[in-house]
């Protein structure tokens, strides 16, 4: 398992700031940057580092994206312990899959990863629920939203 990232006081105050909204404006990462006493650069670099240390797997806005024509499901696989690292990278190659998890198994289901799919278009999905799966050699489970929920879920980082 790789080793986690460190992240100091300033990248949780960062992480803690920008949950639930983002300035409208001009400059917004100059708007967010003051008040944590560092410059928009170095917002910048700090976000990006975060990325790219996957300490942050995305960084963005929040959609609807049915509202936009597009589409979205939960995803399962039934991934053989073996073959766990593979798969998770074949799988998260694709732009359409966010929030990616492995989930362990038990008695009433054996699927071990969950992911969102999330296309442009409702065709989207059938497309890329059928790339997973000749890309990983594996089924993938699509599962369509009932109901929707919302919740607003804020998480303060802490040491």
């Amino acid at each position: 398992m790789p080793e986690a990232a460190s992240i100091d006081a300033v990248d949780r105050a960062i992480i803690d700031s920008l949950q639930g909204g983002f300035p409208l404006c001009e400059r917004p990462y100059a708007e967010v940057a003051g008040p944590l006493g560092i410059s928009e650069d170095q917002l910048l670099e700090r976000l990006q580092a975060m990325l790219d240390a996957r300490v942050l797997t995305r960084f963005g806005p929040m959609f609807q994206v049915e509202r936009m024509g597009g589409a979205f499901v939960l995803a399962a696989m039934r991934v053989p312990e073996a073959d766990w690292q593979r798969v998770l990278e074949v799988v998260n190659a694709f732009p359409q899959v966010a929030h990616n998890y492995r989930r362990e198994s038990d008695r009433n289901c054996d699927f071990n990863m969950w992911f969102v799919l999330a296309t442009e278009t409702a065709d989207g999905i059938a497309a890329a629920v059928r790339s997973i799966e000749e890309a990983s050699g594996l089924p993938v489970f699509p599962f369509p939203k009932l109901q929707e929920y919302f919740v607003e879920m804020k998480l303060a980082v802490r040491t």
